[in-house]
C-alpha cells in the first residue's frame, strides 16, 4: 500500500507539472484551483482543490481543463486500485509460497535424514551379501585352477594324439604287436607302482551316493574286499536281531533291481548290524553272546566259532544307537578285526586283530574312548576311525593307530543324509564306506593320503 500511495503522488505531481505555473494559483472566481498534494499518516494522497464560483460558465476553458484533470485522476485511481488488488493477490501468493517453501525445506531435511538411514541400511545389506559371497572366493579360485588343468590336459591330449598319429605313420601295420607289448609293459609297471602305495590316512569323506532304499531302519549290506575283480556279489542282512536270512545278489545292478541269486539260512540268529564278509566267509556275532561265527557261503556251513573273551554283549556296551551293536567285526588292508568294550577297560573301546581262520585274538589295543559314546567305527590300514554320533551332524572325531599305539582327535565331517546310521564299514577293494542309513543303502567315497614306497623302503 505504501508503494501504491507513492505512485499516486508521482502521477499527480506529473499532471500538475503539465499545467502552467502561472495558473496554478488562481482565485475562486477564475475556476478550479489545486493548492497542494500530500500524504496522510496512512500514506493516502490528499489534494486541496478550490471550486469556482457558481456564476462561472460551465464551458469555461479552465473548468473544462480541470474536469479533464479530474477524469485523469479518477482513471489513475482505478488503475491504482487494480494494481493494489494485484499486489494484495501477489502478496498472498508470496505468503503461500513461503509456507510451501518452508514445507519443502522440512521435506528435504527429512529426505536427507532418510537418505542417510537408507544408505546405512543398504550398506549393511550389501555388506551382508558380500559376507555371504566371501566363502565362494576359494571355490572360484579352485574352479580357475581346475580350468587351467583342463586346458593343460586338452593340450597334452592334443599333443599325444599328434605323436600317436606320427608313430602310426612311422611304424606301419607290421609293428602293431610290438606296440601292444609296450602298452602291456606300461600297464604292468603302473600296477607295480600302485602296489607300492602304502596304507593311507583318512583325509576326507564325500557323498553319499544312494544305491537303494529297502528294509527296516537297521541292517547291513556288503561286498567281499578280497573277491576278484569279476566277483561283485552283494550280501544283504535286514534288521539287527531275530533274523537268520542272508540274501545274495550277483552284482550291484541285481541288488538295485532286486534280482536275488541265492538265499542263506544261517544256523544262528545274529546280533547287531556289524557283520563283515571276508575272503568268501561271513563273520557275525551270535545273538545274546560274545561268540563270533565264521560261516562259509560256498560250503554253506559254520567253519569256526569262538568267544571273544571279556567282550560285553546284548546292549552292555553298544554304539550310541543301541541295537545290540556291542561287537563290531570289520576288515581292512591288513586283515580281520573286532572292536568291542570290556569291564577291564572301563567300557572303553578295545581293538583286536583276529586270525581269519581260527578267530583267535592275535593282538589287542586298549583305547581310552568310551564305546557308548561312539556312533560307529571302521578300520582303514590298521587305524580305527570313530564317529561321535549316529545322527545328523556326525563326524569322524577320534582315531587310533595300531601301528604306533597312539590316538588323535580328528574333525572329518560327512553328510548323514537320512539322519540315522546303523552300519558303517570300510571296503578296501572299493576304497569306499558302506552304510545303512535309515533304510537306505548308501556309499561314501573316502580320500586317503598315500605315501609311495621306494625300493630302499622294502
Amino acid at each position: 500500500m505504501q508503494a501504491t500511495s507513492n505512485l499516486l503522488n508521482l502521477l499527480l505531481l506529473s499532471l500538475l507539472a503539465g499545467l502552467d505555473p502561472s495558473k496554478t494559483q488562481i482565485s475562486p472566481k477564475e475556476g478550479w484551483q489545486v493548492y497542494s498534494s500530500a500524504q496522510d499518516p496512512d500514506g493516502r494522497c490528499i489534494c486541496t482543490v478550490v471550486a469556482p464560483e457558481q456564476n462561472l460558465c460551465s464551458r469555461d476553458a479552465k473548468s473544462r481543463q480541470l474536469r479533464q484533470l479530474l477524469e485523469k485522476v479518477q482513471n489513475m485511481s482505478q488503475s491504482i486500485e487494480v494494481l493494489n488488488l494485484r499486489t494484495q493477490r501477489d502478496f498472498q501468493y508470496v505468503l503461500k509460497m513461503e509456507t510451501q517453501m518452508k514445507g519443502l525445506k522440512a521435506k528435504f531435511r527429512q529426505i536427507e535424514d532418510d537418505r542417510k538411514t537408507l544408505m546405512t541400511k543398504h550398506f549393511q545389506e550389501l555388506k551382508e551379501k558380500m559376507d555371504e559371497l566371501l566363502p565362494l572366493i576359494p571355490v572360484l579360485e579352485q574352479y580357475k585352477t581346475d580350468a587351467k588343468l583342463i586346458t593343460q590336459f586338452k593340450e597334452e591330449i592334443r599333443n599325444l594324439s599328434a605323436v600317436l598319429t606320427g608313430i602310426q605313420e612311422e611304424i606301419g601295420a607290421y609293428d602293431y604287436e610290438e606296440l601292444h607289448q609296450r602298452v602291456l609293459s606300461l600297464e604292468t609297471r603302473l600296477r607295480d607302482c600302485m602296489k607300492k602305495l602304502t596304507c593311507g590316512k583318512l583325509m576326507k569323506i564325500t557323498g553319499p551316493v544312494t544305491i537303494k532304499t529297502s528294509g527296516t531302519r537297521f541292517g547291513a549290506w556288503m561286498t567281499d574286499p578280497l573277491a576278484s575283480e569279476k566277483n561283485n556279489r552283494v550280501w544283504y542282512m535286514d534288521s539287527y536281531t531275530n533274523n537268520k536270512i542272508v540274501r545274495e545278489y550277483k552284482s550291484i545292478a541285481d541288488f538295485v533291481s532286486g534280482a536275488e541269486s541265492r538265499t542263506y539260512n544261517l544256523p544262528f540268529k545274529w546280533a547287531g548290524t556289524n557283520h563283515v564278509v571276508y575272503n568268501g566267509s561271513l563273520y557275525f556275532n551270535k545273538y545274546q553272546s560274545n561268540i563270533i561265527i565264521k560261516y562259509s557261503f560256498d560250503m554253506g556251513r559254520v567253519l569256526a566259532q569262538r568267544s571273544l573273551e571279556y567282550a560285553g554283549f546284548h546292549n552292555v556296551y553298544p554304539y550310541t544307537w543301541g541295537g545290540f551293536s556291542d561287537i563290531d567285526l570289520m576288515a581292512d588292508e591288513i586283515g580281520l578285526w573286532a572292536v568291542y568294550a570290556t569291564n577291564q577297560n572301563a567300557g572303553n573301546i578295545v581293538i583286536s586283530q583276529l586270525n581269519q581262520d581260527t578267530l583267535e585274538v592275535m593282538k589287542s589295543w586298549n583305547t581310552g574312548y568310551p564305546k557308548r559314546s561312539a556312533g560307529e567305527s571302521f578300520m582303514i590300514c590298521g587305524t580305527l576311525y570313530v564317529t561321535n554320533s549316529h545322527l545328523t551332524g556326525a563326524k569322524v572325531y577320534y582315531s587310533y593307530s595300531t601301528k604306533t599305539s597312539t590316538y588323535e582327535y580328528t574333525d572329518i565331517p560327512f553328510h548323514n543324509q537320512y539322519f540315522h546310521i546303523s552300519m558303517l564299514d570300510y571296503n578296501a577293494r572299493d576304497r569306499a564306506l558302506y552304510a545303512w542309513n535309515n533304510g537306505h543303502q548308501v556309499l561314501f567315497n573316502v580320500t586317503l593320503f598315500h605315501i609311495i614306497k621306494t625300493e630302499d623302503d622294502t
